[in-house]
């Protein structure tokens, strides 16, 4: 059997050693290294070939890459590698991996060209001041090929074993037969929707109503179309823990189906729900789990694959036996799970991990979005940016000395920008020249500073250097996809860099995807998803049948009652009559949808007062998982009461209460965003881009969150339940054509 590797990932694979080192170490961007490459290139003789393609092979594995230079009148191949500030400062472990790489390229030029001898160079270039540090070996052809052998031997035993369990995993999945004894209604549906996809290699945007097991009915699929597509990873992109939780119930129903199927499950947390010592910086002088990471990590990696399903807690059960970091040890077995479930942001954002590794190792991958109506909102938080000038003001104050002025010139410009707007609030058609160009020059040398200044550890300098970075980074790419605006308060201001259509950031995305489906149960229009997100062309659509009959959901449309801002106040004394007469006509557990806590307090207030009797459960400001937590097991089968919630939080999407536990909803709203000045100028500019600012801006997404919240009502074919919409603007036409159509409306009084 044969196997592939690039020459960069052998190394990494097999030649890093020492501590785990995330010193905060501005590295140069992606412009400036190439720029310094070309630099490099360009001071070399004749004699100097750039970028040259390598290839070799030993025991069966072949291993490639592209060698940055090779002078063939020194016989010297140079490895060239761009830094900022001490050189010194670099960490040993980085120095001896980038001689492993150079070491490699050495091996397989003499291969190429017959030669017993070359020279290998370390070229480290500066790039303040464009000076080269040359670190050179003089190696014999017999030497660099026992180092080459020896890495392929220590990454070989490896490759056998992960191409054995690769075999067995796609035989064993071509088997794989779905884990209950049939398929509900409307899964079937959606589950060969999917498996076309993947066969067609196309994105697909698929609604399908809540409670049919949209989780299983999507993983199924595409896990039993891996062996065909010869998928090598499907990534499970969820909005929320909720979601995250259902994909491992998923997996594990699927495991316990098939108990040999040798599938490897690994789920991605934030750092800093992983991380187990907060307070100490990433590397082995403050933190004891970044202490020889690279040492322990090919034992911890062992254990951890050894292990089917790699969730958080064991992750961090794994790490603590072999004392490394679990979050990084959580990261590594990214490259050998079969099935990831993360955050949108892995394979979404700017810096996204997931999407970096499936380009860079050319996967091909099967990308499912879980309630992917989430999707149009978090991608524009991924591509925005802000800046308070309260944080600037604060930093200048303790800056370092050499900053002072370039932090000073930012402030001025900013100011400049203030004294020129009349209202509190002003989008600009650019971002002006002289502000980004103060914002640019603090990004530089505040880049410097870090660089030189290595061991600096002030967090607010840091933090607001980031940010800035993020700002500078999108300003780059500023278009009619984004907006660029002021928001001013009595003593300072925020500007922002607002992304409004994220489809040019994630159409790359899409692209690098084998098939990308995304699903939920509120997904209509489709031209809003297609529109904001970016789907190539050929994107399927499926509106899955829903399993549910009218018979089961009441759906009492109120319009009597106004419940825009204007009217709240008269609105509170019929909800409440309203709520109190159906609750007393058939108690049982309910939830009450309001657009705001303000709001939600207001009826609460009045409902205790009125009906003291009646179990009310609050859903309050901040609410922490473990409180979110005890607030819905609170709904059990012979519970009773009304919990009152905000639509569009975490109680109005992505929790199930099936049966008693939830027998009705009041959603008291349309769910439609505040008219702002931000959200206006939103809607000029879809207007000006689709045709549909109101219905862009407001309309779809209210709608968006009320089917979402009356979704959470019937979750199975036995459930029974009743909705009321409470608002006047639900007897609309418009409204009406854009809520499910196995909902039978009728006008209660």
């Amino acid at each position: 059997m044969s196997y592939r590797i690039a020459v960069r990932a052998l190394c990494e694979f097999t030649a890093k050693t020492g501590d785990l080192d995330l010193r905060f170490t501005p590295s140069p961007t992606a412009e400036q290294g190439m720029a310094g490459h070309v630099t490099v290139a360009l001071r070399r003789p004749v004699t100097y070939q750039r970028e040259i393609r390598l290839q070799g092979q030993y025991a069966g594995l072949e291993v490639s890459g592209r060698a940055d230079g090779y002078d063939t009148a020194l016989r010297q191949v140079e490895e060239i590698k761009t830094y900022l500030g001490d050189l010194h400062a670099q960490p040993d472990n980085h120095r001896q991996l980038h001689l492993a790489q150079a070491k490699v390229y050495g091996h397989l030029l003499c291969q190429k060209n017959d030669l017993q001898y070359i020279s290998v160079a370390l070229v480290y270039f500066n790039i303040q001041n464009q000076q080269e540090t040359v670190i050179r070996q003089d190696c014999t052809a017999a030497e660099l090929a026992d180092f080459f052998i020896l890495l392929c031997n220590r990454y070989l035993t490896w490759a056998e074993q992960e191409a054995k369990r690769r075999c067995e995993r796609d035989i064993a999945l071509t088997n794989l037969t779905f884990p209950h004894p049939d398929f509900r209604p409307g899964q079937r549906q959606l589950a060969e929707a999917m498996y076309k996809a993947s066969k067609r290699a196309c994105c697909l945007l698929a609604q399908a109503p809540t409670g049919i097991g949209k989780t299983i009915g999507s993983l199924f699929p595409l896990l039993k179309a891996s062996a065909a597509q010869q998928l090598d990873k499907v990534f499970f992109l969820t909005a929320k823990t909720s979601g995250r939780q259902l994909a491992l119930h998923a997996i594990d129903t699927i495991r316990k189906s098939s108990p040999t199927l040798p599938l490897r499950t690994l789920e991605l947390v934030a750092k800093s729900k992983a991380c187990v010592h907060p307070d100490a910086a990433c590397h082995g002088d403050a933190c004891p789990l970044a202490r020889g990471f690279y040492d322990k990590l090919a034992a911890a990696r062992t254990a951890a694959v050894a292990t089917p399903v790699l969730d958080k807690d064991s992750l961090r059960d794994i790490a603590a036996a072999h004392e490394i970091c679990p979050y990084y040890l959580g990261i590594e077995m990214a490259r050998w799970a079969d099935i990831i479930i993360a955050d949108y942001n892995y394979y979404f954002d700017l810096h996204a991990l997931l999407y970096g590794l499936t380009v860079a190792n050319d996967w091909r991958v099967a990308v499912l979005v879980d309630e992917a109506h989430n999707m149009v909102t978090r991608a524009r938080q991924m591509y925005s940016a802000e800046l308070s000038r309260s944080n600037l003001k604060a930093l200048r104050k303790h800056a370092p000395p050499t900053l002072k002025k370039t932090l000073d010139s930012l402030h001025r410009n900013w100011l400049a920008l203030e004294k020129q707007q009349d209202s509190d609030y002003l989008a600009y058609p650019d971002i002006p020249e002289k502000f980004l160009s103060a914002l640019t020059r603090t990004c530089t040398e505040t880049g410097l500073y870090f660089a030189d200044n290595p061991r600096e550890l002030a967090a607010p300098l840091q933090e607001f250097y980031l940010q800035a970075l993020l700002f500078n980074r999108l300003a780059e790419s500023f278009a009619s996809h984004s907006l660029f605006d002021i928001s001013k308060t009595d003593n300072s201001s925020t500007l922002c860099l607002r992304n409004v259509v994220p489809a040019t950031f994630l159409q790359a995305r899409f692209t690098a995807a084998h098939c990308c489906v995304l699903f939920s149960a509120t997904l209509i229009p489709w031209h809003y998803y297609g529109d904001n997100l970016g789907l190539p062309e050929g994107t399927a659509w499926i509106d899955v049948d829903s399993p549910f009959g009218a018979e089961q959901l009441q759906v009492r449309i109120v319009d009597h009652v106004s419940t825009r801002y204007a009217d709240r106040a008269s609105s509170v004394a019929p909800i409440v009559a309203l709520m109190a007469r159906q609750y007393r006509t058939q108690p049982g557990n309910y939830l009450a949808f309001f657009s705001s806590f303000d709001y939600l307090e207001q009826v609460s207030s009045v409902f205790q007062q009125h009906h003291p009797d009646i179990t009310l459960r609050l859903q309050s400001r901040r609410m922490s998982e473990e409180q979110r937590s005890d607030f819905l097991a609170q709904f059990t089968e012979e519970s009773q009461g009304i919990g009152f919630a905000v639509l569009g939080g975490a109680f109005a999407e992505g929790i199930d209460l099936p049966g008693s536990r939830l027998i009705g909803a009041f959603i008291a709203t349309l769910g439609l965003p505040q008219i702002n000045p931000v959200n206006e100028q939103i809607r000029q500019r879809m207007e000006e881009m689709f045709k549909a600012g109101y219905d862009y801006t407001y309309l779809y997404p209210g709608l968006q969150k009320v089917i979402q919240a009356a979704g959470r009502v019937i979750r199975q074919t036995s459930d029974r339940g009743v909705v009321y919409l409470i608002d006047e603007r639900y007897a609309r036409a418009d409204v009406r054509r854009l809520l499910p159509g196995w909902w039978s409306m009728h006008t209660s009084h």
